[in-house]
């Protein structure tokens, strides 16, 4: 079977990998490069502690707040835009308790599902991408963050994380002994694990090229069909035959979306990072400044990633390197004594996440068509996922049991 997978980031490359090792041929389009997409420069968490999706109750709220400011950490650009108004009716309408907490279980299954794919391919000679599982703090510093501390350790350990705790400031100073931290304390989640994400990227697609899968720079344009089959997938320049299709164009997946009829609520989130030496940090485990909202990981080769903000906007504004100046103060509000001058623009990285009007992946087959399958939709926590999505959509594509329930993930749930 010829599979087209439009995405070459950490979902389509996945895909790409389990149905190649099916036996499928498989050609991957892409608008550019494989590599400096949005599964190069996020913060390599591979975590299951992120089971409270984007829609929560009280960011609404928040997030008008912070709309006059040009460094904060998450921002709606407001424009007449009918997709943002649908998908801004749909994520208002998920953001409450009762929906929130029927996410924590499927996001539970498929994060320790793609967890334990990512452990599989570290015991492969083929794959070194500084898989580590060091756990993750959520570094807190107000009495009404350690309220909702309080109550995501007690849900985290009812789901099943254990070992998850609230530690105060003492013992937040022992897990970071070269830090001193202003915090009131943090969440301990022992079970998260991290990698380098552009480590993994490369060694991805070099084996997937040595595998014989097909790597094409054509941006996708639409599609050919016949009743509810996809015959074909268009570019400005040629078109692709195709037994089967995977949607995993990431941010741009909803324009394509569109053109297949699907009901597929989506906007693109940018957020930075920037990547230094860790020499003078000597950060030993990854962090959330939860306040702050900036991800620290330690990687590979002695370097410290820092990154954060959500922007929803179109996917062709210019950046706005403000918010990497709103990401460097939070770090210096949460740790002192330490600086971090603001970096050349050159060296500031930017991508799009898909964002969901619910925070939860779209995963599974719509029922419009018979050999599409749709894997988009992942937000911040696309690289965590990527792996057991992956498996997931290879198991779509051969109509084989999947490992864990996919209703909550199915993409016709907002028809």
């Amino acid at each position: 079977m010829h599979v087209v997978i439009i995405g070459g980031g950490i979902v389509g490359c996945s895909s790409a990998w389990f149905l190649n090792r099916e036996g499928h041929q498989v050609t991957v389009l892409d608008t550019g490069e494989v590599l400096p997409n949005c599964s190069h420069g996020n913060a390599g968490y591979v975590c299951p502690s992120h089971f409270i999706p984007l829609a929560t109750p009280g960011i609404v709220q928040q997030g008008l707040r912070w709309m006059l400011n040009r460094e904060s950490p998450f921002y709606i650009q407001p424009r007449l835009n009918l997709d943002l108004i649908r998908w801004g009716w749909h994520f208002m309408r998920s953001a409450n308790e009762n929906r929130v907490s029927k996410a924590a279980i499927p996001l539970r299954d498929i994060a320790l599902y793609s967890q334990s794919l990512y452990e599989q391919w570290t015991s492969l000679p083929e794959f070194r991408f500084g898989y580590e599982k060091k756990g993750l703090l959520e570094i807190f510093q107000t009495d009404a963050v350690a309220k909702h501390a309080a109550d995501t350790c007690d849900k985290a350990c009812e789901i099943g994380l254990t070992g998850t705790r609230l530690i105060g400031k003492e013992e937040l100073q022992e897990y970071e002994p070269h830090l001193q931290f202003r915090a009131l304390g943090a969440i301990w989640f022992p079970g998260d694990a991290h990698l380098y994400p552009q480590l993994l990227m490369e060694q991805l697609k070099s084996q997937l090229t040595s595998a014989g899968v097909q790597f094409i720079q054509e941006k996708a344009t639409g599609f050919q069909s016949s009743a509810q089959q996809l015959k074909s997938v268009l570019t400005v320049q040629n078109s692709y035959p195709a037994d089967a299709v995977v949607l995993a164009a990431g941010s741009w997946s909803g324009e394509l979306a569109r053109q297949l009829d699907l009901s597929l609520p989506l906007v693109a989130g940018r957020g930075y990072s920037l990547t230094r030496s860790n020499e003078d940090f000597q950060l030993q485990h990854p962090a959330i400044l939860t306040e702050g909202r900036v991800a620290l990981t330690p990687l590979e080769g002695g370097k410290l990633r820092i990154g954060g903000t959500m922007e929803i906007v179109p996917t062709n504004t210019p950046p706005n390197f403000n918010r990497m100046k709103g990401v460097l103060k939070a770090v210096k509000q949460f740790i002192p004594d330490k600086s971090i001058p603001f970096p050349d623009p050159k060296d500031i990285w930017y991508g799009y996440r898909p964002c969901s009007a619910d925070g939860l992946p779209y995963i599974g087959r719509p029922g419009r068509w018979k050999n599409l399958v749709v894997a988009t939709g992942h937000a911040m926590i696309g690289l965590s996922l990527g792996a057991g999505t992956g498996k997931l959509v290879a198991d779509l594509i051969d109509h084989q049991p999947t490992a864990i329930h996919l209703q909550a993930f199915h993409p016709d749930r907002f028809k």
